[in-house]
C-alpha cells in the first residue's frame, strides 16, 4: 500500500520513555533527534529533562545530533544547551542532511535511530535514509497552521498503520 512509506519503524509516547540502554546493547550508537515537540514544546528552550537525556546519552555512549527544519538561531541555542552538535534548514524529508548527521557522528544506517514527532519530513526522511525511527507523540498541540494540516493528513496514516499492527497480531 501507498501509504506504508510513511509508517514508522516504531511509536512511543514521548522520547523521555525511550529505553536508549538497550537500544546502545542492541548495537545502536548515534541517535538523530528532532527538536521541536519532540524534545520540547514548538519553540521552547532546553528544559532540565532534555539536558539530562542528553548527560545519559553521553554517558552511555551515544553519539548524537539535533536535525531540526528550523533556522540557526533556534537550533544552536537548544543545542547550546544540551551540548549537541546540529543541522539546522536541513530540508527533511530530503536525505542529505540524515546522510550528513551520520558522517558527522560516525554512525551508519546500521547503527544509528531517528526520533521525531513528525510522520512526512521526520519519519519519511529517515526511512528513506534507510535509518530506523521511532515516532512520538507531539508533546503540546500548541502548533503553525501548516503543521496543523499535516497532522490531519498524519492521522490517517496512522490509522492505516495501526489497522496494518492489528492484522499482523
Amino acid at each position: 500500500m501507498m501509504l506504508q512509506k510513511f509508517y514508522p519503524d516504531e511509536t512511543i509516547e514521548s522520547t523521555y520513555g525511550i529505553d536508549f540502554l538497550a537500544l546502545y546493547e542492541e548495537g545502536y550508537r548515534g541517535v538523530i533527534f528532532d527538536i521541536d515537540n519532540t524534545l520540547v514544546p514548538h519553540g521552547a528552550p532546553a528544559e532540565e529533562k532534555s539536558i539530562a537525556l542528553f548527560e545519559t546519552l553521553r554517558s552511555i555512549g551515544f553519539h548524537h545530533m539535533l536535525l531540526s527544519n528550523n533556522k540557526e538561531p533556534r537550533v544552536k541555542s537548544f543545542a547550546d544547551a544540551v551540548k549537541s552538535e546540529y543541522i539546522y534548514k536541513a530540508g527533511k524529508p530530503g536525505i542529505k542532511n540524515y546522510n550528513k548527521a551520520m558522517e558527522r557522528m560516525g554512525t551508519t544506517t546500521d547503527n544509528t535511530l531517528f526520533v521525531g514527532d513528525q510522520l512526512f519530513t521526520d519519519v519519511y526522511g529517515a526511512k528513506r535514509a534507510g535509518i530506523r525511527n521511532i515516532l512520538v507523540s507531539p508533546i503540546h498541540p500548541k502548533e503553525e497552521i501548516q503543521i496543523v494540516l499535516k497532522r490531519y493528513l498524519e492521522r490517517i496514516v496512522l490509522r492505516s498503520y495501526e489497522k496494518q499492527k492489528a492484522k499482523e497480531k
